[in-house]
């Protein structure tokens, strides 16, 4: 069933993501009010009105595509913890992030994007990053590339000798350890910054415009659209135990996706 699905035409999946995107999110950019904003864990853990609607606005429309799929969604889980075991299970699961960048999606921003990602006994399959402000679509399908509004997309290799540009973590908002090894960033070559939205630094460093990220949480629906666009544009991704990252969790962190193994291995070292 699976394969069949994936060898088919994904443009249904491309238009759900649109669609969502454009009935519960866009509608609602730069008209929040102050009642349709809430904290979840904290003042930098935001959720919205237009993240629990476009879920499950994509919760019904991505199971009616692939029927016997299951949803994982960044809300969900937050109601109830249990639907994560979804990652565990044998049904394809739809792995969502309704709004990545939740925070720059109140501010008014345009650096926010929508997650979705399929995967199948912790592999993930095929994935959709959707910035509908920039108005950019990428897909990477496993074993046949990645594109970006229809166009293949390749990470390349940073200049030799050039300067690394990384986003990362906040080190001040992780524990005592993965501060420590995110400090070891701060190095002459290095240029680390703090990330915005996951998935639009993923998207960087697809595209080549960023040479790695490093993050220090394993939230599935932040990462598992990205590791796969960035490993289907030629990139590599490594856990501080030099392994690739797992979307069931049990990494560890911090973690790291480059746009070459060369690359991904030198970030790696300097967290170490």
């Amino acid at each position: 069933m699976i394969d069949d699905f994936l060898t088919g035409d994904l443009s249904d999946v491309e238009e759900a993501v649109r669609k969502a995107a454009a009935t519960e999110i866009m509608p609602r950019h730069r008209r929040l009010a102050a009642h349709e904003v809430d904290e979840k864990t904290g003042p930098h853990d935001l959720v919205t009105i237009a993240d629990r609607l476009a879920e499950e606005h994509l919760a019904a429309s991505l199971t009616a595509l692939l029927p016997g799929s299951v949803v994982v969604g960044e809300e969900g889980v937050h109601a109830d913890p249990a639907d994560a075991d979804g990652l565990h299970g044998d049904p394809p699961v739809w792995i969502v992030d309704p709004v990545d960048g939740t925070r720059q999606f109140v501010r008014g921003e345009a650096g926010f994007c929508t997650l979705v990602a399929l995967a199948l006994h912790g592999e993930v399959l095929a994935s959709w990053t959707y910035a509908p402000v920039l108005e950019e679509m990428a897909v990477a399908v496993r074993g046949a590339g990645a594109t970006l509004n229809g166009a293949p997309v390749r990470s390349g290799s940073p200049a030799p000798d050039a300067e690394l540009r990384v986003a990362m973590s906040h080190p001040d908002y992780t524990t005592p350890e993965q501060k420590r090894a995110l400090l070891g960033l701060a190095v002459p070559g290095v240029d680390a910054r703090p990330c915005g939205s996951a998935g639009l630094e993923y998207l960087g460093v697809a595209r080549g415009d960023l040479d790695a990220v490093a993050f220090s949480w394993e939230l599935p629906w932040d990462h598992a659209a990205g590791l796969l666009l960035v490993t289907e544009a030629g990139g590599a991704h490594l856990t501080l135990a030099g392994e690739p990252f797992r979307i069931t969790g049990g990494n560890a962190l911090p973690f790291t996706a480059a746009r070459d193994e060369a690359t991904a291995r030198r970030i790696r070292e300097l967290l170490s």
